[in-house]
Formats: C-alpha cells, structure tokens, sequence
C-alpha cells in the first residue's frame, strides 16, 4: 500500500545549495533507447535474456522501450524545460562495435555526438556512464566479463568512445553498479546474463573492478582535464535486532555488499574477512590488478535507494545473513524502504571511512504504480515527498560537512525496469508506452519549480 508522507520538510530551497551545485537526472541505454536492431546495433546480453521466456515479469523487451533513439530531441528538451543543468546517459556498447575485431559503427558514434551536442546546446553538462550493463551479447559468448579478454575488449570501446566524445565530455562514469553486474547477473541470476554462480559472479566483479581501474588513466590521457570515477550501488546496512548475532550480521553483509567495492578502489584491497568468508570462491587476482583497481579517481558516484536489514542467517552461505523487511517501515509500491536518514548515514559513512573527494548522488529514485487522471495529469505525490525529503536529507549531509556537489535524479523517464520490465515506473516522467507520450509528473512538476527558484 502506498502511504503519503507527512512529515515533509518545509523549507528546503535551491539556495540551500551552492550555486555550482548539479542538478540533473539519470538515464541508461538500454531502458530508454529502443531501435535496438538499427542503425548496426548488434544484440546485448539484455536482449538476450529478456527474449527468453521466463526473464521479465510481463514479458517484455527493451526492443522499443521510451523510442529515445528516435525521440532524443524531445527528451533533451524536457530536460532543459524542468531547468536542469546536467544529464547523466549511459553509451550503449553494442551499437558502437558489432564484433571483436571490427571498427567502429560510424551511427553509433553520429547518435552519440548528436545527443551530446544536444545537451551542450541546451545547457546540460554531460555526464557519460561508460558500461550500465549491456554487454554486446558475442563476448558473453566468448565467456563475458569472466574473461580477460572482455577487460581488453572494453579498454579499446572505452579508447574509442574517449576520443570521440572527449573534445565534449569532461565527465565520465567507467561503470555503473558493479554489484549488480556481478552478483544479480551471475550468482542470483535476476539479471542478464542469469548465471547463478558465486565463483563466477567474484570473477566477474574482480575483471570489471580492473577494467575499471586500467580505464581511469586511459580516460585522462584521451581527454585533458576529464574526471573519471564509478557509479555504486550503497546500502546502509542495519541490524533486524539487537541481539549479537544480528549485529555481527552486519559486519559480515556489510563487508560483500560495499566494503568489497570501496575497499579494493581505495587502495586497502579485498577485505580479509570477505576472503575468508567466499573461500575457494575467491576470485583469480592477477599480479598488479590491486593497484590498478585503486587508481585515484576524481569523485565517487553513490546511487542509493533503501538500507538494507538483516539477520544471521547461519545456512546461508557464503554471509551467513539473510535480508528482512520490517513490516513498520514506510515502503514504496516496490517495497523497497523509503529511509532518507539512510542517505544521510551512507553519504557520511564514505566520507569519514574513504578519501573519496567529491561525491556525486548519481542516482535516487522511487517507484510508484503512476496512473493518468482522467483530465492527463499523474499525481505522484509520494514520488514528489519522496524527493522532497532525500534532497533535505542530502542538505543536511552538506551542513555536517559531506562534499557532495550533486543530484542526479533517478529518472528522466519511466522506462524498461530490467527484470521487472514496464509494470516498475520511476520517472518523473509519465510514459505513455503504446503513443510514446511523455507527460510530466506532479513529481517532476516539482523538481522543476524547485529548480527554478531565485
């Protein structure tokens, strides 16, 4: 059940920000793009696994999704019309190379600077995300990202695009969500490529992490200036009660679920109790990949959504935990928590435990079943309240001294929610999927007047 927040904050202003502070929204390729068989774009992993039965909840594809491939124009203005000045968009990676030895799709780099073009017209800072997920579909057949050989393969695309985009493109994102990549693509298998296996998921993790690290130079030595960092999906973790055995939960869930990334990025390496814990399971770490995967970066994007709650669990391997949800807790139509005090915990968990320099909230968002009023208005106003009280929570984080210097919006669009595929929206904006209208939320309606204030 949807429950209306009530204790909103009553004087949260843009000038209760810097003046330089972004403000934009999120987007990926694969959610919003469609025409995913034009213009040589070649199947991802994605197209793949939503193809077969089973996948998806209702079935769908991202074959069509938001049509922002053709729509680009439309969307980049409404971007400009809420005032934004920034606009997170992810490259899709199969529409710029068709197989492993081949030369770049010349319309896939003409899509790609024609919308980056579009954003500096229009006032918006872009800001790349390299790899959300969409793995051109003939390397998962070579082995993915389990193989070495796709850490190569992604340096030459990240070379590629690079110096296509550099003359334009100041800020770049090697990766989004690393953990998602890894272990709900291939140890629960909710996500493409949908292998369920630990030894294979800690494998993958470790060779995006290098691929990572090995691109942070190659970024900077394409494009003067550029500042390159990572997108991850955080979770403060909570205790389900106060007994010994919960909190020592915590430690152990904690130490896979974030501690495994920032850790290994920071330079501190896998944390031992994690090893101890995933065991033979751990993955192959060549010589000199540590040091790569801790490359100095310029800021830290943080996507977060809802803390996590658990408990011990003492049969489930390798954490010995297991995720609960509170029945009092206040949630979503997805049931995911809303806790804006959970962002305020995670922003100044990083900043105390990690010299991460700038931080970026590179996605937060909420999903509610949006409906159109018989007049064509959606009013989402637990989406709105929602938003209203992590932009207070993300102030309150500044005033304690976190150096966050921006908001991306989770999203522009409703669009294709992976494995949920449309029944998920988390746009600000309404989709109309069989007209492809775009009808802005009173959620989005908001985050514009907001936007706009003296």
């Amino acid at each position: 059940m949807t429950m209306i927040l009530t204790d909103l904050p009553t004087a949260i202003q843009r000038s209760d920000f810097a003046s330089d502070f972004l403000w934009g929204v999120s987007t990926s390729a694969y959610q919003i793009e469609g025409a995913a068989a034009e213009d040589g774009r070649v199947p991802s992993i994605w197209d793949t696994f939503s193809e077969t039965p089973g996948k998806i909840r209702d079935g769908a594809t991202g074959a069509v999704a938001c049509d922002h491939y053709h729509r680009w124009e439309e969307d980049l203005d409404l971007a400009q019309s809420m005032g934004l000045n920034s606009y997170r968009f992810s490259i899709s990676w199969p529409r710029i190379f068709n197989g492993v030895d081949a030369e770049p799709n010349a319309k896939g780099l003409e899509f790609y600077s024609k919308l980056v073009d579009g954003m500096l017209a229009r006032g918006l800072q872009p800001w790349c995300t390299l790899y959300h997920w969409d793995l051109p579909q003939y390397l998962e057949d070579r082995g993915g990202w389990a193989d070495r050989a796709t850490v190569d393969a992604y340096l030459h695309y990240v070379d590629v695009m690079s110096k296509h985009l550099g003359g334009r493109v100041q800020h770049w994102i090697t990766h989004n969500e690393p953990w998602c990549t890894a272990m709900h693509g291939n140890w629960d298998g909710m996500h493409a490529p949908g292998n369920k296996s630990l030894p294979l998921a800690l494998q993958v993790c470790h060779n995006v992490l290098v691929s990572h690290g090995l691109a942070v130079p190659l970024i900077r030595a394409n494009v003067p200036g550029a500042k390159v960092g990572i997108a991850l999906s955080l979770h403060p973790v909570q205790a389900a009660s106060d007994s010994l055995a919960d909190q020592q939960a915590v430690v152990r869930h904690d130490v896979l679920r974030n501690r495994w990334f920032l850790d290994a990025l920071y330079g501190r390496g896998y944390p031992e109790l994690a090893l101890q814990l995933v065991g033979q399971d751990a993955p192959t770490v060549l010589p000199g990949d540590m040091e790569a995967i801790a490359a100095p970066m310029d800021f830290l994007g943080v996507n977060y959504y809802f803390p996590e709650v658990v408990r011990h669990a003492p049969d489930q391997y390798p954490l010995r935990t297991s995720i609960v949800y509170p029945q009092d807790r206040q949630r979503t139509d997805f049931g995911w928590e809303v806790s804006p005090q959970g962002l305020i915990d995670l922003l100044e968990r990083v900043a105390r435990d990690y010299p991460t320099g700038d931080l970026y909230v590179t996605e937060n968002g909420s999903s509610y079943d949006d409906h159109l009023t018989a007049d064509g208005a959606v009013n989402d106003t637990a989406r709105r309240d929602y938003l209203i009280r992590h932009l207070a929570a993300m102030r309150d984080a500044i005033g304690a001294g976190g150096n966050i210097k921006g908001y991306f919006a989770w999203s522009l669009l409703d669009n294709f929610e992976w494995a949920e595929g449309y029944l998920r929206r988390f746009g600000l904006t309404y989709i109309d999927y069989p007209t492809q209208r775009r009808i802005l939320k009173q959620s989005g309606q908001w985050y514009s007047a907001f936007l706009r204030q003296a």
